[in-house]
Parts: C-alpha cells; structure tokens; sequence
C-alpha cells in the first residue's frame, strides 16, 4: 500500500478526486483501483509543520539581546513542530508509521518549498521507506490520473530540497543576525525609538529601499513651471492645433521664450510640411504569470497581491485553473492541444460564448504563447478544461477566473491594428505637430476591453497645403514628482528591478531569477513589510513610514539594501536546486555573510544620525500644518503627531497614529489641519467595524472626535 502526503486539504481532495474514495476523519482511504492495487492512504500537511528552533532554545543566553551574542552561528539547525500544528504532524505521523505502508508519494505543490514541506515531514517522523514523487500543476481528475502513472523518482527531485533547506537556513542567519544588529544599534542612536524591532531580510529590505527610494524622490521634487505653445490652424477650411515642438521637446522653462515664439507666429501664414500614416500591429498581451495577474487585479479591482494570490489558488484547488505559483508566461505544446477544447467548454458560459466561439487562429506554432524553452518549472495560469458554473464561485473568484480565460481567448485572436497619423505645420522656421491615432482593426482588444472611443481623427490635410494660424496661445503646467508604488506596481517593480540595475552584470543576474523575491512570495513580502510597521497603504498606494526611512538609512550602502545580496542568493539556490551547486558550500559561505553583516553593521553606526534635518528625512520632519492650539507647524513623530514646539513652548498638541486598530495617515491628518476634516477612514474597530470622518471636538483643545457618513456627528 501506498501513501500520498499532500500540502494541504483542499489539494489532498483534488488528488483522491479521481479515484472511489472515502474520508475518514484525519485522512482519506483510496480502493484499490488500476492506479492503487492495494489502494492508498492520503494524509495531508497544513502548510510547513516545522520551524527552525529560536535562538533562545538552541541556547537560553540567547534570549536577551545583545550585541556581545552576536553572530549566533548554529553548529547544526534544529526543528520543532510548530504549536498550533501538532495534531496534523500526529495525523501525517500516524499514516507514514502504518505497517501496511511500503511506498510514501510526496504530493506537495511542485515547487522547491511544497519539497520542504513533505520531505521534512517523513524525515522527522524518523520514518526510512521508499519514496517517489507527484509532479502535477493541473488538478484536474484527467491531470491527477496521469501525474500518478508518471511518479518521479524521488532522487531526481531531491535537489529541489536541498535548496529549500538552504534558503531556510540562510535566511534565519541572516535575519535574525541582521535583525538584532540593526535593532540594538538604532535603539542605541535613536531617541524615542523605545522597543522599536527592525526586523531586517534579504528580500524584504531591498523592497523596502525601493519603496524609500521611491518617497524620498516624492520628498525632494521640486515642482517647477512651464510653457507650451499651441496653435490653431486654418487649412483650406480645415482646422486643427498643433503644437510647437524642437528637437521632440515641447515645454519652455522661461514664459518669456514661450511669448516670443507666440508673437512670432500668431496670424502668419502656416504651411503642412508632412503628412505621416504608420499602422502599428498590438499583438494580444501574453498569457499570465502570477506577477501579472496581481499586478492586473490590484489596477482593476485593488485587489492586495496577497488575496489574488488566494483567490487564484483556491482556483486552483478546485481545479478550475493552473498552478498560480509560476513565474512563466508560456506553456508546453503538450499544454497548448488542449486549448480548443477548452475554448469550446468557455463558450458555453455566458460571457465568453461570442468570443471562445469566434476566434481567428491557432497560437500552437506562436512563440509568444508556446515555447517549451520558456517554461521552467511550470506553465502560464491558464484555465483548464474543468470549466466551473460562474454562480458556483464567489465574486472574487469570478473576477479572476474572467481574467485568466479572457487572456486565453485574447491570445487566440489576430492583433490589433492602429493608425498612427501625425501633420507636421510650419510657421516659417517654426514647426508644430499635431498627432492622432485610429483603431482600424480592433483584433483582440473586444475580449479585454469594452468598446473604447480613443480615435483621434486628424483633418484631411496635404502636403503643399497653406494655410494660416488663425490663433496661438502659450499655456502653462507644473512638473509633477513621480507617484508613489501601487502594491500591484511595486510587484511588477521587484520582478524588473534588474532591468534599472546601472550594474550591468548586476542586473543581468536580477533578470534571471526574475528580481526580488519569487513569484510565490512576492505577496508575502509586501504583508510582512505591512505587520512590521514599514508600510501603509494610503489611497491604494504604498507609503513608508518613519521607521522605514530609520532603517534604510542605516542600511543605506551595504548589501541589505541592495537587490545584489538576493539576486546572487536567488542564482546559487537555483544553481543548488539543479543539482549543479552543493548546499553545504552555500551555508558556510551565509555563515560568513552573517558575521561580516554584523561587524559591518557596529562599524557603520558611527557614522549614523537619523535626526539631522535634510529634506531626504523621514515624513516625521515635514510640516503637516498648523498646530490648532498655537499655531506652530505639526510634524511626524515616532509613534504619533505633535506639535513641533514642544520643547520650545511645551505645547502638548498630539494625535495618535492609531485609533481604534486603524492607522491614520499624514495625509488625512494634514487635511484635518487644513479643512478640518479628514477624508472618509474606513475600518475603524469598534464593537462592529464602522467607517467615519475625524473632525475636531473641541479645535482649541486639540480633540478630535467621529462624523459618521450617514449621520451626524458623534
């Protein structure tokens, strides 16, 4: 009899879903059928079981921090059951011990941490019998029945582990090293820093640098004026605007340039110089990675990289879609022969019927979709051919699946046709442009988007035409600074962070592993970044808080901070996970990164000073407004906002930066200031949560109190 050890429930019920089974109670029994001559016993993991052992258990002089501990290099790495998951271990134990047992299947998702989980399960339960392994990224009965007639043996996966165990191991070192150091060391040079942990990661911090870098350039722009010059133009009877345009540039920094070409121009004659038609070709977007559809659903939907990440695999645990942790946008041809039956199945839904049914092509010979050369370790998210009634999925479901079978349908249609118009107009040596576009085939676009009104339609003008500017005008704009990271671009931002490496080589490492982070953890790094207080998100953008800035600037210049540490890290677990790098090797070499990160760290602290005014501080230092009670302006601290003239006047003005388990922003709090009232805060947690405005109480107090939308103030 064989054992199966899954990941989790709901992938252990797909993988007896092929079979006549029946459940009892901590694990499932499968008959003995074609597949399972003496039929199976399938028990299922909750996640990892285990966890590396804290240092304070390896060693109790460990428990308090201090700087004199520091490396805390394990001779070995110890595990333990994690509390809340005893009871499942014992279930998994129990299955793994059966007498009757002769072969165990690892059956976790094919990936290097769903090897981790199973394989160090068995060996914990101290269990020594044959093992092969499931390698399936489709959980489709048809797809399971297949995976289990084409078990591999365990040896040819067993790398996968290797690297796991790896990367665990190094990031504890790492991590909690470079947490400590940096923790006792800021404690030490920050006042009202108080207990403040810095927690510190490989892939988590140069994430944060990004997010950092990214409000410091907010901070530091300057907004300037300027000018343009727009004409009106009169051809024959044909009217259009063009704008004045030298060497591709448009603005002017001086009004008084921008005026002078004005006056030259105004009531002169206009000749049409050039007449330009170019059609563009959009081929259908490709199909989707995980990175793609977060960072789709969280434009479309503000959808969090973390809940389309669940939503999608719960998906997959029905077997609807593929496996969600992939970082490829192709499949395998054996993949692609299915696509027409699956075109067929989505055509009888009600939203895709028009177009599953009326596509133009096949992309079986198309490179763009299917490349086996492209395809690592899994395919494209794509729907598979279990198509699910649309009322059986809820509303988020429903959202993601319609984006994963529209990409599909998309791709099988021709592309779309633009054309692109432009008319250049002289006015004696000055040239304007005028710019236009028109969709003559729409191709694919139908399946994605709703019918658009984008056509810029440009007179019908000749070369040699003359004409006369009838008016020109000089209007003026404002340089504005960059936008702050949506969650859904910040992912995009982690996997091309190679691609703005000025390192060369650096960045071609980044590139292929496919930047910070891995496709499956990318979510979790964003939520972790959430929980330690570095980020919130404010109008569905990422904002560093002060903490944030603390830390960056103390790892500013060392490896922590760089995407280099995670990218070369990321290439040598791959290289491990091949089999073509020893892990051993790889462990000592983070044993020594550890100690060099910890001395690095004490050497650097004194230089550090977080407190000294620059315009690249933390929003701590940046005016908000007025105080309410004197008048002096109200800025960041720590923990809340104050009056800058504490020390000064002793005027004790504050406001928390919490209220009720919901943070409040420097924005809302820098309206309140300004309009006395904020914007609507929602989910604040009172007995029910309940969304509300803050307005003052008393203003020459300083007391703020609710106004509820739909009521008056309480």
């Amino acid at each position: 009899m064989q054992a199966i050890i899954a990941e989790k429930a709901s992938q252990a019920q797909a993988l007896a879903a092929p079979f006549r089974h029946v459940k009892k109670g901590t694990h499932i029994e499968i008959a003995p059928c074609d597949t399972f001559r003496d039929g199976a016993l399938l028990a299922w993991c909750s996640g990892h079981l285990f966890e590396i052992v804290p240092p304070h258990e390896m060693d109790p002089k460990l428990k308090r921090w201090h700087l004199e501990t520091l490396p805390m290099i394990p001779e070995t790495f110890k595990y333990k059951v994690i509390p809340s998951k005893i009871s499942r271990f014992k279930a998994v134990k129990d299955i793994i011990k059966n007498p009757a047992v002769t072969e165990i299947i690892a059956a976790g998702d094919p990936a290097r941490e769903g090897e981790l989980i199973v394989q160090l399960v068995v060996r914990m339960s101290g269990i020594n019998k044959p093992m092969r392994r499931l390698w399936v990224s489709s959980l489709t009965p048809r797809a399971v029945e297949q995976a289990f007639l084409n078990l591999r043996p365990i040896e040819e996966t067993m790398p996968l582990y290797h690297e796991a165990m790896a990367r665990s191991y190094a990031d504890w070192l790492i991590g909690m090293n470079a947490s400590r150091a940096y923790t006792l060391l800021i404690q030490s040079k920050t006042k009202g820093a108080g207990r403040d942990v810095y927690a510190v990661g490989r892939v988590q911090t140069p994430t944060l640098a990004l997010i950092v870098k990214r409000e410091r350039e907010i901070l530091d722009f300057v907004s300037k004026p300027f000018y343009e010059v727009t004409a009106t133009f009169n051809i024959d009877g044909a009217v259009y605007e063009g704008k004045y345009t030298k060497d591709k540039e448009t603005r002017f920094n001086q009004k008084e340039d921008a005026e002078a070409i004005r006056e030259e121009c105004v009531g002169k004659e206009a000749d049409v110089v050039k007449v330009k038609t170019e059609n563009k070709h959009i081929p259908p977007p490709t199909l989707h990675s995980l990175s793609t559809l977060q960072a789709l659903a969280n434009k479309r939907f503000n959808f969090s990289p973390k809940k389309t990440l669940e939503v999608t695999q719960s998906l997959y645990d029905r077997s609807y879609v593929t496996y969600p942790r992939t970082d490829s946008n192709h499949v395998n041809p054996e993949e692609a022969e299915a696509f027409p039956g699956i075109l067929k199945k989505l055509a009888a839904l009600s939203p895709y019927e028009k177009f599953a049914s009326e596509t133009t092509r096949s992309i079986m010979a198309d490179k763009r979709y299917v490349d086996a050369k492209k395809v690592s370790d899994h395919y494209a998210i794509i729907p598979t051919e279990k198509v699910p009634s649309l009322h059986s999925l809820s509303s988020d479901e429903q959202k993601i699946y319609d984006m994963i079978a529209r990409s599909l349908i998309a791709a099988h249609y021709g592309p779309a046709v633009f054309a692109h118009s432009s008319i250049q107009t002289d006015i004696g040596p000055h040239m304007f442009m005028t710019n236009g576009k028109r969709l003559l085939q729409p191709g694919w676009r139908p399946v994605l988007f709703e019918a658009e009104k984008d056509d810029v339609l440009l007179p019908d003008v000749k070369e040699g035409q003359h004409g006369i500017a009838e008016d020109v005008k000089v209007t003026e704009g404002k340089t504005v600074p960059p936008k702050r990271y949506t969650e859904g671009e910040l992912i995009t931002a982690m996997k091309n962070v190679g691609y703005a490496m000025e390192d060369k080589e650096i960045g071609s490492v980044l590139k292929s592993v496919s930047g910070l982070g891995e496709e499956s953890t990318r979510s979790n790094i964003i939520e972790r970044l959430k929980q330690l207080d570095y980020m919130n998100i404010e109008q569905h953008r990422v904002a560093p808080t002060a903490k944030a800035f603390i830390l960056i600037d103390a790892v500013e210049h060392t490896l922590l901070a760089s995407p280099e540490l995670t990218g070369r890290w990321e290439q040598r677990l791959k290289e491990i996970g091949k089999g073509e790098a020893q892990a051993n090797v790889f462990i000592e070499q983070s044993k020594r990164l550890a100690e060099k990160i910890v001395r690095d760290a004490v050497q650097h602290s004194a230089g550090w000073t977080f407190d000294a005014p620059s315009k690249s501080t933390p929003p701590s230092n940046q005016p908000l407004g007025p105080c309410p009670k004197c008048g002096s302006p109200v800025v960041e601290k720590i923990k809340f906002y104050g009056c800058s003239a504490y020390q000064s006047s002793k005027c004790d003005f504050t406001l928390g930066k919490k209220m009720l388990g919901k943070s409040i922003s420097a924005a809302n709090v820098k309206k309140l200031l300004d309009k006395g009232k904020t914007n609507l805060i929602k989910g604040f947690k009172g007995k029910r949560p309940f969304d509300a405005y803050l307005i003052w109480k008393d203003k020459n107090d300083g007391t703020v109190q609710f106004e509820f939308k739909s009521s008056k103030t309480k």
